[in-house]
């Protein structure tokens, strides 16, 4: 989960995914690659979905870790017989929020920052609101 404390209010990223992939608001997301290591995915994942360019120690590590069955149409993307993934949550403080959003024209749509309240509504999956509820606790 993204997140600034810019202008005394803290703001959420969230994006918005294209209709062929659901078109729901969520933070940025992703899966890891060969040899990858948890950090080094979501720095990747964080690069290519908003163009922002982060280092694993700007990372904040939630200590959480969600498992959830993995939808119908993405397990071919697995080996056989894996119906459970693990997503390893971190969350990324930027000290401003007008930075360029560059968005992956083949995952989102749009992108907006919201505060807390605002966005939890908008947020699909159980593991998103969770992780977002984690990061909203960080003081």
């Amino acid at each position: 989960m993204i997140f600034s404390n810019a202008g005394g209010r803290r703001e959420y990223l969230l994006l918005k995914r294209i209709e062929d992939l659901g078109g729901f608001w969520q933070s940025v997301t992703g899966s890891l690659e060969a040899d990858e290591t948890h950090l080094q995915a979501a720095v990747r994942e964080v690069r290519e979905e908003t163009g922002i360019v982060a280092s694993e120690d700007d990372l904040i590590d939630l200590a959480l870790i969600n498992t959830f069955e993995i939808a119908p149409r993405w397990l071919v993307k697995y080996a056989p017989g894996v119906t459970h993934n693990e997503e390893v949550c971190f969350a990324l403080k930027l000290e401003a929020r007008d930075l360029e959003i560059v968005l992956d024209p083949m995952e989102h749509v749009a992108f907006k920052w919201v505060l807390y309240d605002a966005a939890a509504p908008l947020l699909r999956w159980e593991s998103s609101k969770t992780a977002f509820a984690a990061t909203h606790r960080l003081l």
